[in-house]
């Protein structure tokens, strides 16, 4: 059941005679979360400042963070679930949480104070993987096996139950309209579902490793998929069958993806690193943040686009500066340049050359070369 924090203990020096204390400080973003365990999944609400994370223990917290120093506050934590949190997510309006687990539940909570209102308690045959809200009522799961269940909370069951994919459902994205529903698999296909017919429509080929992501692109037409060989696969919407185009990234593998604009997207890897990343013209912008040496869990993008929040190995959830990337532009021209230097650092937390990286960026950014070997699945829940 939830637990309110522990309240901080007083320090000596808090007593009442000490003149007033200075001025908070402001920050460019929020402090760095710290957890007990890692942190599989996190979400950020689409409205306000607050934060969801599913952990390995299958413990799931809700912070509030701020830019101002010591105001992130833990709201709630809640432990139903028996097995590790696996994939967390907002309700559209922002009132409800739902959580899936390893131990094959789904659960839904009250935002306001992590009360379980719904549980689906062997909701798939295996572990599951990942859940997408498709509007008020109905939502998507996806586990270790490949199914795919689509959810209608008015009838309390499954609308849509499919097994289409031969390995893990590593990630989903709807349209704009709810209508098509795409699943990423770890055995190197795109999934197409049609919502409102409750039926399978196709699979495209398989692409080379697992395929760990999928988000929509310029204003939908588009379909960008990471896959865990440090490949990004490109689709035209009407055209799922094959993919249109590829763009090797130098990484080691793409864990997880989020769309920042229509055309940019932000990619975490093992390798730590969150790079930026332009679609058509296909181009790393630079390096966003890092986990040094920590592969990156999940990406999750706040309201209207210019903060992102990144989980890894390193048991932090830390925040970066993205409101930059929403005004690039990054035009076909490009200098000569030498190949294989360094990712430029796109904020003062980036680790980089120091340089004043929005100066030249659009004559030279960083060209992309092929590489990364196959990572594989990392599952690094705990039984």
């Amino acid at each position: 059941s939830p637990t309110a924090p522990v309240p901080r203990p007083r320090c000596p020096q808090d007593s009442s005679e000490e003149p007033a204390a200075r001025e908070p400080r402001l920050r460019d973003t929020p402090e760095d979360i710290c957890f007990e365990a890692t942190a599989n999944a996190i979400a950020l609400h689409p409205e306000r400042p607050l934060l969801v994370a599913g952990d390995v223990d299958g413990d799931v917290y809700l912070y509030s963070y701020s830019c101002t120093e010591g105001e992130n506050r833990q709201l709630w934590s809640s432990g139903h679930h028996l097995k590790s949190c696996r994939d967390v997510a907002f309700s559209q309006d922002g009132q409800k949480l739902f959580t899936v687990s390893k131990d094959k539940s789904i659960h839904i909570l009250t935002v306001e104070e992590g009360r379980l209102e719904t549980r689906f308690p062997k909701a798939h045959g295996s572990a599951l993987n990942c859940v997408l809200p498709i509007d008020h009522h109905v939502f998507a799961t996806g586990d270790d096996g490949g199914a795919v269940k689509v959810w209608d909370l008015r009838r309390g069951d499954a609308i849509l139950e499919a097994r289409q994919q031969e390995e893990y459902i590593s990630a989903m994205a709807v349209d704009g309209n709810g209508k098509i529903l795409l699943t990423a698999s770890g055995d190197g296909t795109l999934g197409v579902y049609n919502v409102k017919r409750r039926r399978f429509e196709l699979l495209s080929e398989p692409q080379n490793g697992d395929l760990t992501s999928v988000v929509l692109l310029k204003r939908g037409r588009k379909v960008a998929c990471g896959s865990s060989e440090g490949t990004i696969y490109l689709f035209n919407w009407d055209g799922f069958g094959a993919a249109s185009d590829r763009f090797a990234l130098r990484a080691e593998s793409i864990d997880c993806m989020v769309p920042i604009t229509d055309s940019i997207v932000c990619v975490g890897s093992l390798d730590g690193v969150i790079r930026a990343v332009n679609v058509l013209p296909n181009r790393v912008v630079g390096s966003v943040g890092q986990h040094l040496g920590e592969p990156i869990e999940q990406l999750a993008v706040g309201p209207g686009g210019t903060l992102l929040a990144s989980s890894a190995h390193d048991q932090k959830v830390k925040f970066w500066d993205v409101s930059a990337l929403r005004s690039l532009v990054v035009d076909d021209y490009r200098r000569k340049k030498k190949r294989g230097g360094p990712l430029r650092a796109l904020s003062s937390k980036a680790v980089g050359t120091g340089e004043d990286f929005f100066a030249d960026l659009r004559d030279e950014p960083e060209e992309a070369a092929g590489g990364g070997g196959d990572s594989g699945h990392s599952d690094s829940d705990s039984d």
